[in-house]
């Protein structure tokens, strides 16, 4: 099998093209289109926004002759499981790897402790450091061959867009996320640390949106080819910045066998699965309080994946509310044993209070998970009557009402629960690469006519 190329951008190399370097792009050459992308996160072995890079490349490389520039810290990881794909899509992939520098942003140990605090300013910093030099191996790529058009795919924060809209091939941007502000009703739900971060992160922001350049070049450079990753970041960018954009899902469907749902035995316990970064945006100690109100002839157990900071407070609150035995902490496992442990579960809980559409919740969904999520972010497009119970956010005590609710449903109902599962599975479809790849070239057609 033929092995991906790697190249390695030392850091101190400076390149000087020129911003407007003639570059030649090569639709009329050949029958398959050659894309540049950026995708700093980007890893087979991990989920969240690196999952969401490599489904992305992935998808791509079976249609598209591409080459990545990625984060070096990806390369061992991408080097293995590339030994495993089939010839045709090796044969597609190229990786340029950044090296990254200690100062670099990467999604591990303190840095994420850096995100979810008022330093968070510090990691934009190390990523457009990042970027900056990500564009200067663009230019030297593109110096030695042409590409059809680049693509910026992750990170999809709207702030960053990099100086990949310099290059003068076409510029496809997205899926675009982060422009929405957290709802002020709910800042109660975030805890004194979470309120201060989020109302910052909201005056930020708003300020951003009417200040910064670099986003505006890239939507006008981007013409035509922007994408937003729910519909409320499509109405946001027409709002702020007059961008007409399409929407797609920044998640897609995983490799995943369609289950046999099965009913579930009359006064078995519901087993109920919640994951995600233990973050107090991710708030789920409005499950716990969901269910310490629950009624004593409701049978349940909650699994519990992922670790971070808010592991220690939650785990206390479950306590005070006398809920632990009913809780299982599985810290953070590898991607099988996640899937191994929402597969024996009846349903998935998302109480996320700020986010876009986690992976997790199409791989429940593909699970045959019905899912309870409250009605904003990406979930609101993702669960539809048919596969799962939306909560309105009108206030933190109404989600805790509506989770407790909801879970007592479910329970006493299984038929309705057994529905939904099989909802849930139809649903998933809908998220399919292929679909994607397809609504993808239309635009990449659209750009490059």
């Amino acid at each position: 099998m033929m092995s991906p190329t790697y190249h390695v951008l030392p850091m101190d190399n400076d390149v000087s093209l020129g911003e407007g370097a003639s570059l030649r792009t090569s639709a009329s050459s050949h029958n398959q289109l050659k894309v540049l992308v950026c995708a700093y996160a980007c890893n087979p072995e991990r989920g969240s926004e690196e999952g969401v890079g490599w489904g992305w490349i992935r998808a791509m490389a079976e249609r598209y002759e591409v080459t990545v520039i990625t984060a070096d810290f990806h390369r061992d990881d991408i080097a293995s499981h590339c030994k495993r794909l089939n010839t045709e899509i090796q044969k597609n992939l190229n990786f340029l790897y950044v090296q990254n520098k200690p100062w670099h942003y990467r999604p591990r140990g303190l840095w994420l402790q850096i995100e979810s605090s008022a330093a968070k300013p510090i990691m934009n910093l190390a990523y457009q450091d990042w970027l900056r030099h990500a564009y200067r191996l663009a230019q030297i790529e593109c110096a030695k061959q042409s590409f059809d058009l680049i693509h910026l795919i992750t990170y999809i924060g709207w702030r960053f867009p990099g100086r990949f809209y310099r290059l003068n091939i076409p510029f496809v941007w997205g899926p675009i996320g982060g422009l929405i502000n957290t709802p002020t009703n709910l800042f109660p739900a975030l805890g004194v640390k979470g309120a201060i971060y989020y109302c910052s992160r909201n005056l930020i922001n708003s300020i951003q949106i009417r200040l910064l350049r670099g986003p505006r070049r890239a939507l006008r450079k981007a013409n035509g080819a922007v994408i937003a990753a729910t519909s409320e970041i499509q109405h946001a960018l027409s709002l702020h910045f007059g961008s007409t954009s399409v929407v797609m899902c920044e998640v897609g469907l995983p490799d995943i066998s369609t289950p046999q749902i099965r009913l579930r035995k009359k006064h078995e316990p519901l087993q109920i699965c919640w994951s995600g970064m233990h973050l107090p945006g991710k708030a789920l100690h409005l499950l716990l309080h969901a269910i310490s109100r629950l009624p004593a002839d409701v049978q349940y157990t909650l699994h519990i994946l992922g670790n971070g900071p808010s592991t220690h407070d939650w785990r206390s609150l479950a306590t005070k509310l006398g809920v632990e035995s009913r809780c299982k902490w599985y810290g953070q496992l590898t991607r099988t044993g996640a899937l191994e442990v929402m597969q024996a579960s009846h349903l998935f809980i998302i109480t996320s209070l700020k986010d876009l559409t986690s992976s997790v919740a199409i791989e429940a969904l593909a699970l045959g998970l019905p899912i309870v999520c409250i009605n904003h972010c990406g979930f609101a497009d993702v669960v539809t009557p048919e596969c799962g119970l939306k909560i309105e956010p009108s206030s933190v005590g109404d989600i805790i009402s509506g989770l407790c609710t909801a879970v007592q449903t479910l329970y006493h109902d299984e038929a309705l629960r057994y529905w939904l599962a099989n909802g849930a599975i139809a649903r998933s479809q809908e998220y399919a690469w292929s679909f994607k790849m397809s609504k993808l070239h239309l635009i990449y057609e659209s750009v490059l006519n």
